[in-house]
């Protein structure tokens, strides 16, 4: 299951971690669960954050923005990323007009840097389909 970030203090949390991978098409920032926490959150173990900022564009440039950020995470995370991880996903300028296959290859390059890259499993590709 796959939850959201959406309290200032909880971004604010992962920022501190200053566990981050810049690409052209995104900044992805990771804080890893402690045992304590993976025991806690078993219902949760993946909870994900979106943020634009407004040297980005207006609203409606922002938007677009997340929504292609959105796309992108609904389709890789589930397969792709290790359990028990909060992950903080920020937009940049290029986010908006840069190809969505290689948006897909900047996320995945940002997964794999920080170490919560996984294949994907066999039962997550059947549920997929």
């Amino acid at each position: 299951m796959i939850a959201r970030l959406k309290k200032r203090s909880e971004f604010l949390r992962i920022a501190r971690t200053q566990n981050k991978w810049v690409t052209p098409g995104l900044i992805m920032q990771v804080r890893h669960h402690s045992p304590q926490e993976k025991a806690e959150t078993a219902k949760q173990p993946i909870c994900v954050g979106f943020t634009v900022s407004r040297k980005v564009g207006n609203a409606v440039q922002r938007n677009r923005a997340k929504r292609r950020l959105r796309a992108v995470t609904d389709e890789l995370l589930a397969q792709h990323v290790k359990p028990g991880n909060d992950i903080v996903i920020i937009g940049r300028r290029a986010t908006i007009a840069r190809p969505f296959g290689l948006l897909k290859a900047d996320f995945e390059k940002a997964l794999k840097k920080l170490s919560i890259y996984q294949d994907a499993t066999p039962q997550a590709c059947e549920q997929s389909v």
